[in-house]
């Protein structure tokens, strides 16, 4: 949507989970949308192959296998723009004739921070050269297949006051705006509440700047992800109790005594689930009675699904704030706010 005027594709966004909800007879107030700026992502994941002058770093068309160089992308972070020679180099001595490789380039605080996946296995040869383009490129932390290749300083991502180092690869929001508008509109939500429930908390988006004002469970199914978000909560200062549990979501949600054990109930609850919604944990909220909850959703059809259980419950539905990190895309993300109304 890159040829369309800005009101436009605001607009056009916006009906995008309006109609969702419409669709599940749900209507509700909606805020002006927020939009991330032109070269604010801070993540991409180039496909680079080697050619026989070298190597190609760029984008797979939408089901092709044809890797097109878009070196002036108005997407990306001037800093990821500027690795691309980087990648090429990667690609140079570690990608084979047959596949390309994936190489992911996060931009952090001390650096560049690379995941390459598809590369040839490690050899002696090949890690002394990777060492080389860590210090030649100044890398930050280089990650090959999973193995740790070199880590120069720590690619700490800032959420609140504490600093984390994410395990190579896990999940981000795509820019810094986009994470401080959602970040903004939690917290707006769950003003007031002592105890706050953030599920699927990742490395802690949302865990960390609330425990500025509150103690939370954070609840997330991937160990590594909990650590860090342990990590940066222990050195960082000023924070109320966080605490962790490795908890699979899906198929083993929260259950409503979970979210009221006797005399210490949680007053809030943030949900952010993959695109796949969380339909059996949604099942559990809408018997939990939890007074706020904040659902952050990347996918307007299944937060739909999931909107209207919890308002069939006896939750309303009080506004939407669309979110759009992903400029010119169909991708919609949102943050709604729930209150318990029986």
């Amino acid at each position: 949507m890159q040829h369309a005027s800005d009101d436009f594709v605001a607009e056009w966004k916006s009906d995008i989970v309006r109609s969702a909800l419409k669709s599940r007879g749900l209507t509700t107030v909606f805020r002006p949308i927020l939009t991330s700026p032109a070269r604010s992502r801070r993540r991409a994941t180039f496909s680079v192959k080697r050619t026989k002058k070298g190597a190609m770093a760029g984008f797979h068309g939408r089901a092709s296998d044809v890797i097109t160089a878009i070196p002036d992308c108005h997407l990306l972070a001037p800093e990821l723009l500027a690795a691309i020679p980087m990648a090429e180099d990667l690609a140079t001595i570690g990608a084979s004739r047959k596949a390309p490789l994936a190489v992911t380039i996060t931009t952090s605080t001390a650096g560049l921070d690379v995941l390459v996946r598809n590369g040839k296995p490690l050899d002696g040869p090949l890690r002394i050269e990777l060492g080389q383009i860590i210090e030649r490129h100044k890398l930050a932390r280089l990650t090959w297949d999973d193995e740790p290749m070199g880590m120069e300083q720590a690619p700490v991502q800032r959420f609140g006051r504490a600093l984390i180092c994410p395990p190579p690869g896990a999940f981000l929001q795509a820019t810094e705006e986009g994470e401080a508008a959602l970040v903004a509109s939690v917290r707006e939500i769950v003003s007031g509440a002592r105890r706050i429930a953030d599920l699927f908390a990742g490395c802690g988006t949302f865990s960390l700047p609330l425990a500025e004002d509150a103690e939370v469970l954070a609840v997330e199914g991937e160990r590594e992800m909990l650590v860090s978000l342990e990590q940066g909560w222990r050195q960082a200062r000023g924070l109320k109790k966080i605490t962790t549990q490795t908890r699979d979501l899906f198929r083993n949600p929260l259950l409503p005594e979970d979210l009221n054990p006797f005399g210490a109930a949680y007053d809030a609850v943030v949900i952010d689930p993959p695109r796949a919604g969380a339909e059996a944990q949604v099942a559990e909220l809408a018997q939990a009675r939890t007074p706020k909850l904040a659902y952050v959703s990347c996918n307007p059809i299944t937060f739909a699904r999931d909107a209207e259980t919890l308002v069939k419950a006896g939750y309303t539905l009080d506004w939407v704030q669309v979110v759009d990190q992903f400029r010119w895309s169909s991708h919609t993300e949102l943050v709604a706010s729930l209150t318990w109304s029986r």
